[in-house]
Order: C-alpha cells, then sequence, then structure tokens
C-alpha cells in the first residue's frame, strides 16, 4: 500500500457523483456485480502451504535482486516473470501491460481465464511491486499471492463460469497507484462498462492485523463479507486505506469496488484488540515499507482467511451450476518451420484444457509431405501438457511449402495447423545467414527496443553509420535485439560472429551490475558485462553447429541497474555456414 498523502483521504468525496469525468470523457457508474443467490458449487478451500510457497518464491527474488521488488527493478522483472509462467502453463491469456506514464516504466500483468461471457466481467487486483526498503512480503506479496492461488485453483477445477474472471498485478502502485490508474485510463467506455465489480487486496498478512473490508456496507462487498460473517470474525470498513490502493482508480472511473486489507502503519485499537487478538496500540504492521517485511513477517491465519475468502467471492460471482462438457484446445509453437533435405527440425504442440476435466490427448499429424516424418514425444499428453514434434526431412523430400494438421484425439478431436518449407535440394546451402548484418539498410529483419539501431554518434559504428546500442541510459532499462535467423543443413562449418564494445561507468572490479545476454534458440552462448568493458570493438564467435537445419532466433538482451550505465555497442553481425 502507498504511504499515505494529504489529499489521499478526500479524493473519495467526488464517489458520490453519478457521472464522472476520465480523461475528458464522461463515465457513467456502472451497476455493481451482485452474487447469485445460492452457489451451485462449494468454493474451494486455498492452501495456505501453497501461499507460503509463493511468498518464499517472492522473498528469494527479492533477495537474488537487490534485497526489493520495486517497480522497474530487476527484482520486479522477475516477479512478473513467476507469475507469467505459472499463469500461462495454467491455460491464462496473460498479457503484460507497458505502463508508460509510470515514475518507474514497468509492466502491469493481466491475466484472464477464459470461460464465461467476456461482457460481464469480474476484476481480482493487487499490486505487485514494493518499496526499496525491503523484499515486500506482506506489502505486497501477500495480496499477489492470494490471486495467483486462486487462480491456479480457478484453472485446475474450471467449473462453468457465469461470468468472465480477470486477474491483475499492478506495478508502480508505490508511487502513487500508477499501473492501475494507467491501465483503467486505457479503457474504453465500453470496456469500463464490461467490468462489473473490481475486488483490491493490499496486505492481507499483518501480524497484528484486523480485518478489513473496502466499503463494507455495498453490495459489491457482500461475498466477501458473508465470508468473513460465517468466521465470526467481525469485520470493519477499511479506513486507513481509503484512497490509498488500487481499487481508488476504479472507483473514480463508476466501477463497484471492495476488497480485502489487514492494516498498515494505523495503531490497533483496544476494541479491535479485544475481538481480533493482537497488540492494542501498536501498528498492524510492525515492519511496514522496512526491510524486515519479508516471510516472518506475515500471519498464516490472516493470510489464509483472506485468500479463502477471495475463493468465496469468486465462485459466489461468477461460478455456474452443472458439469462443464471435457474440451481442450491444441496448439504448435512456433507455427512455421524450415528444414533442408537431410536434416531435421522441432516445434512444440501445446494442450490446454479449455472446460470440464483434463483427458488423455493422443497426437497425430496429417498433410505430411512426401519424404518427410513427423513424430512427437511423447506421443499422448494429458491435456495441459505438451509434446515435443519432430520433422525430419529425407535427402529426397521435394522442396516446397506445405501445411501440416496436427491433430488431437480424445473426448473430442482439436486441431492446429503447421507450415513447413523444405528448402533447397539437400547438401550445404552455405553462405552468410543474417540479414542487415551491419544495420546500414534500416530496422529490419531484426527486431529491436526503441532506439536500439541508431547512427548516433555517441557511440560510433564498427563500419559504416549503423549499429545497435544497447542500454547505456544509468537508469533501470531492459532492451532486446533480435533476428530469426534459417541453418542450413549439410555444411561443414557455422560459424556465429559479431564485434561488441561494452562502455561503462560503474567503477566496480567485481560486481556485474548490467548484463549483455546472447542467446540462439533455447541455447545461451554467452552473457557479458560491465565487468567485460574495453576500448574499440572485441570479435566474439562461437561455433553454432548444433542448429544446423533449423530455424532459430538470435537475441540480444541487455538489462541495466538502476545507477551507472553500461553501454553495449554491437556490430558487423554474421553467422557464416560452409
Amino acid at each position: 500500500m502507498r504511504r499515505s498523502t494529504p489529499t489521499a483521504g478526500l479524493a473519495l468525496a467526488v464517489l458520490a457523483a453519478v457521472t464522472i469525468t476520465l480523461t475528458g470523457q464522461p463515465a457513467t457508474a456502472v451497476a455493481p456485480v451482485t452474487a447469485a443467490p445460492v452457489a451451485a458449487l462449494a468454493a474451494p478451500d486455498i492452501s495456505v502451504t501453497n501461499l507460503q510457497a509463493h511468498l518464499t518464491q517472492f522473498n528469494s527474488i527479492a533477495t537474488s535482486n537487490g534485497g526489493n521488488r520495486r517497480a522497474g527493478s530487476p527484482g520486479y522483472t522477475a516477479s512478473v516473470s513467476y507469475l507469467r509462467t505459472r499463469l500461462q502453463a495454467a491455460g491464462y491469456t496473460v498479457t503484460e501491460q507497458v505502463c508508460t506514464s509510470c515514475v518507474y516504466r514497468s509492466n502491469n500483468l493481466i491475466a484472464e481465464w477464459p470461460g464465461g461471457p467476456a461482457d460481464q466481467v469480474v476484476m481480482f487486483g493487487a499490486h505487485l511491486d514494493g518499496v526499496s526498503a525491503g523484499p515486500g512480503i506482506n506489502d505486497n506479496a501477500t495480496g499477489s499471492a492470494s490471486l495467483l492461488e486462486n487462480a491456479l485453483v480457478l484453472a485446475q477445477q474450471n467449473p462453468t463460469m457465469t461470468k468472465r474472471v480477470r486477474f491483475a498485478w499492478w506495478t508502480d502502485e508505490e508511487q502513487g497507484l500508477n499501473g492501475s490508474e494507467f491501465y483503467v485510463n486505457s479503457l474504453t467506455a465500453a470496456q469500463r462498462g464490461q467490468i462489473k465489480g473490481y475486488y483490491n487486496f493490499d496486505m492481507v498478512g499483518s501480524t497484528n492485523g484486523g480485518y478489513f473490508i473496502n466499503r463494507i456496507t455495498s453490495t459489491t462487498a457482500a461475498p466477501l463479507k458473508a465470508y468473513w460473517d460465517s468466521l465470526n470474525l467481525q469485520p470493519e470498513e477499511n479506513v486507513e486505506g481509503q484512497g490509498r490502493s488500487d481499487d481508488y482508480p476504479f472507483q473514480q472511473a463508476g466501477i463497484p469496488t471492495s476488497g480485502y486489507a489487514a492494516g498498515a502503519s494505523a495503531r490497533k485499537t483496544s476494541t479491535q484488540a479485544g475481538k481480533w487478538g493482537g497488540t492494542a496500540g501498536a501498528a498492524y504492521d510492525p515492519c511496514y515499507h522496512r526491510s524486515c517485511d519479508t516471510t516472518a513477517n506475515v500471519s498464516a491465519t490472516h493470510l489464509n482467511r483472506s485468500a479463502d475468502g477471495i475463493a468465496y467471492a469468486i465462485w459466489q460471482l461468477a461460478v455456474g451450476t452443472g458439469t462443464p462438457t471435457n474440451d481442450f484446445s491444441v496448439s504448435v509453437s512456433p507455427t512455421t518451420g524450415s528444414v533442408a533435405p537431410g536434416a531435421s527440425t522441432t516445434a512444440t504442440v501445446g494442450t490446454a484444457t479449455t472446460s470440464g476435466s483434463a483427458q488423455t490427448v493422443a497426437l497425430a499429424a496429417t498433410g505430411v509431405p512426401s519424404g518427410v516424418t513427423v513424430s512427437f514425444s511423447p506421443s499422448s499428453v494429458t491435456s495441459g501438457g505438451s509434446a515435443t514434434m519432430t520433422v525430419n526431412a529425407s535427402a529426397t523430400a521435394a522442396a516446397g511449402t506445405f501445411t501440416i494438421t496436427v491433430t488431437g484425439t480424445g473426448s473430442v478431436t482439436r486441431t492446429a495447423a503447421y507450415s513447413l518449407t523444405v528448402t533447397g535440394t539437400g547438401g550445404c546451402s552455405g553462405g552468410q545467414r543474417i540479414g542487415n548484418s551491419s544495420f546500414e539498410s534500416g530496422t529490419a529483419p531484426w527486431t529491436a527496443s526503441s532506439g536500439v539501431i541508431t547512427n548516433s554518434a555517441s557511440q560510433p559504428a564498427r563500419t559504416g553509420s549503423y549499429k545497435a546500442w544497447l542500454d547505456g541510459y544509468g537508469s533501470t532499462r531492459t532492451d532486446t535485439l533480435s533476428q530469426s535467423v534459417t541453418v542450413p543443413a549439410g555444411c561443414s562449418t557455422y560459424t556465429l560472429a559479431f564485434h561488441l564494445h561494452i562502455d561503462t561507468a560503474e567503477t566496480t572490479t567485481g560486481t556485474a551490475y548490467d548484463k549483455l545476454t546472447v542467446q540462439l534458440g533455447t541455447t545461451t552462448l554467452a552473457t557479458y558485462s560491465n565487468l567485460n568493458a574495453a576500448s574499440g570493438y572485441v570479435l566474439r564467435s562461437f561455433n553454432v553447429a548444433a542448429v544446423a537445419g533449423q530455424t532459430v532466433t538470435l537475441k540480444f538482451t541487455g538489462t541495466e541497474d538502476s545507477s551507472l550505465q553500461t553501454s553495449f555497442v554491437i556490430d558487423d553481425v554474421t553467422l557464416q555456414a560452409g
């Protein structure tokens, strides 16, 4: 939760108006979401052990990245990656939204479960960032972990849905609710109208905490209050948090809101201590915005009751009756591939349970051209799992482009298309395979972060006028440069080479603060850092015969920390086959 400001509590007064102005456009207040009179399916119990495991991961991420997870920092980026990996594997549609107006440019993470009508959305959010003073576990890994585990349980149970459930993890909350405000401002009036309720969870594990609900008497709050009432917790209005967390931008936009909190720096009263336990006169969270906000600074009881209340609200608001029909989807990544006669290439076949329960899916391929064989390892998977598809082209395979249909067969049949190009007539079609290798011909076929391919005189090119300049800002930054490369089969040598100049203002002789990672396909070839700084360009070369006959992506990723610039300047990139 962000620190209180003199005007934060006053801003709620504008909510009394039915029409609210947002970015110059009137937004009519949305009717609150209401729960069905009777829940057809019982809400699941959320495992506190799993919640604590997520908190341990967030604490480890902070420890490995300078001790914090502040927005825009490596710790925040790693936190986003942890969530994204888990959610995508569970079958969520996951998007990252770059907050360009944030104090620390970084990403919101949005995950949507595909069930339910798209125009009837119930949204659950928590800020993912912390302050720079510590790892930010109660504030707010507890809210983030509670949403993550609820999302994973929803995917695992996969019930029929009467509403669409959308989860969000916000950046830059600690600097002024910037991530959530950016998201709300990016919505059209129609999109805002689709959100029938927004629920916020900020600091739900305070060790001397209470049981607080935002807008406790509202219709939107009813399922949250009903669950805590069932435990006889006697919750109170979240007075301390008014205007200080990510529900506020939604309120301003006329979207009904509520949420749970266990309290921050305000002090517990004697009446509250009498009914909830704990210490009267002491802060709800004694480590609020401090370095001691670690996994030791969390009440498992408060955390568990909050996460279970979230599950109850999801099931009350968005889960329907009956048993869903078992179904699944099939996808291929990448969707295209190239192979030379006598060589092979691979792709990943992914499956996801889209309704009902997981089932066994047998994999097969049709439309395979003469001289080409396709195999799967394993040949069948449980929906939600993946397999490696291997495409082998014989020496006599005919050149051309063909559409292969990958079929998954279970209780139903689902398909995905894969475009295969068989190149040449066999043998070594050698030569230089990198396009625009010296960056003198615009940007294509490179894909690069803004400003990376440049003719700026501040860092001269090795040859010509242009080069790729990653980082060099002296602030938290990630730049990328990549190109898809088709590597021929049948050659004797394969050499990737580039010239690299590293210039740095870092003074350390032992710590790699800023890094450049070089990847070819799934293999990391090298990592350089400020410790490798030197005058002029240095030739770097690698034997890449392992990717012969494949289409792979060459990628350079430069990451820079919050101070003292390091520039990674690349020129004359070649991949020579011969």
